[in-house]
């Protein structure tokens, strides 16, 4: 082999590798901070999330045998309370989950807490490190009885009155 076709066979190895390194920092990056999708949600206005809490206010004097809020009891978010109503609350790693959730062992979509004829349900989204009602994974909608932990992750959540 001439030096010249050496020379060419390292340039061409060196491109690729930084193609490779270029390629694993993109999905490193997309790891943490979210997809294009969720980057683009998150430039809108940080109150979005805001005006289903306000149209769930009127519902309050129908709950008062259930459950009325979402307590994170542990993990980064702890004393964080959401006030229940009819629309759902997403969990997960994404900007536009209603619970954003930093926590490595928590998906961009990992879980969603809905009503449905009156009580409330955890259902996995397809995590892949699972969703627990108690110290029972959740493979399928279950409903949630009051004082029951929630984990996702490192975050423990609990619905009360």
């Amino acid at each position: 082999m001439t030096a010249l076709t050496l020379t060419l066979i390292k340039l061409a190895f060196l491109a690729v590798l930084w193609l490779f390194v270029i390629a694993t920092v993109g999905v490193i990056r997309a790891d943490l901070f979210g997809s294009k999708a969720a980057t683009r949600s998150a430039s809108r206005p940080a109150r979005q999330p805001k005006p289903p809490r306000q149209q769930r206010a009127p519902a309050r004097p129908s709950r008062q045998s259930g459950p009325s809020k979402l307590v994170v009891t542990q993990g980064a978010l702890q004393g964080t309370t959401f006030d229940l109503g009819e629309a759902p609350i997403t969990i997960g790693r994404a900007n536009d989950s209603t619970l954003v959730v930093t926590d490595d062992y928590a998906s961009s979509r990992h879980a969603r807490i809905f009503a449905q004829d009156g009580q409330w349900i955890v259902e996995d989204l397809g995590s892949t490190n699972g969703t627990y009602l108690g110290r029972s994974r959740v493979t399928r909608p279950a409903p949630v009885p009051l004082g029951v932990p929630i984990r996702i992750g490192k975050t423990v959540l609990e619905l009360r009155k």
